[in-house]
């Protein structure tokens, strides 16, 4: 039984913030009205450079940590604050923080997922000590035929820095369209660098493929994403509550590009169209 069988049942709605759906507990869509509207403008022809720029920075922000703050594992602690100086005993923080012994990795995917993961690195090493937090960097490329029809993901030339086993991987890789690059990532992790206990992805926009793929790849995967894409599905089908008929639910045009989507992003974010 596959993902979208299991979930038929299930309205997936963690709670606050969260659009219902039908794709299971795994996936957390985010009610988020700035992420939609930055998303709008990041998939807009119109939109300048240097705002998809901050638009984007502002998505990754607002998904890591929603993402973050559900998922990293966490102790009480007791922080003394600047009050403590005056107030010895009641001057310190005592609460929740993310537990020191957390170990993340944070995969840049590389041409489109540079700044997103760059931007998650920042955040992590600002809240967990520095030697709990790793980038890595993963060079990959979508391989197609020549119809233009995606076939698999060439990796040549990444940079690991070490075994991943115990740790949270974190991909925030913007565009969740077949799932092949974040399947064909998780799999070199598993074959040669160990096995995480958790892998949180973040695509800012993914479609119905996407979540079945990477779903069915790794069952200690969840996804949190600010926008579901199935705009190449029936007119029937989009008035459902998404997952309803996830097999009939199609976000991707013949070159396995997102409908409606962003375009191709590694391209956008770098001004390059070669």
């Amino acid at each position: 039984m596959g993902p979208a069988d299991s979930s038929r049942e299930e309205v997936g709605h963690a709670g606050a913030f969260e659009l219902p759906h039908r794709y299971g507990p795994r996936v957390h869509v985010l009610d988020n009205v700035y992420l939609l509207s930055a998303l709008a403008r990041i998939g807009s022809p119109n939109v300048a450079h240097r705002d998809l720029m901050a638009l984007l920075r502002s998505v990754y922000q607002t998904l890591l940590m929603t993402a973050c703050g559900r998922e990293l594992a966490r102790v009480t602690g007791e922080v003394p604050t600047r009050m403590s100086a005056a107030h010895p005993a009641r001057g310190v923080y005592r609460g929740p923080v993310f537990d020191p012994a957390e170990q993340v990795v944070v995969v840049d995917v590389i041409r489109a997922g540079i700044v997103p993961s760059q931007v998650c690195f920042e955040l992590l090493t600002a809240v967990l000590s520095e030697t709990s937090v790793r980038l890595d960097h993963l060079t990959m490329a979508r391989r197609s035929d020549e119809h233009g029809h995606v076939t698999g993901v060439d990796l040549s030339g990444s940079k690991i820095g070490g075994r991943v086993d115990g740790a949270t991987l974190i991909l925030p890789d913007p565009m969740g369209a077949t799932g092949i690059t974040t399947v064909r990532a998780l799999r070199h992790y598993r074959e040669q660098w160990g096995r995480p206990k958790k892998i949180v992805a973040l695509p800012m926009i993914a479609t119905p493929e996407y979540l079945r793929t990477v779903l069915e790849e790794s069952p200690e995967l969840v996804v949190y994403t600010a926008r579901i894409d199935r705009g190449m599905s029936d007119p029937d089908v989009l008035e459902s509550l998404p997952g309803t008929y996830w097999d009939r639910e199609k976000g991707l045009d013949a070159k396995s590009y997102i409908v409606p989507g962003a375009g191709g992003m590694g391209e956008v974010i770098n001004n390059s169209w070669c």
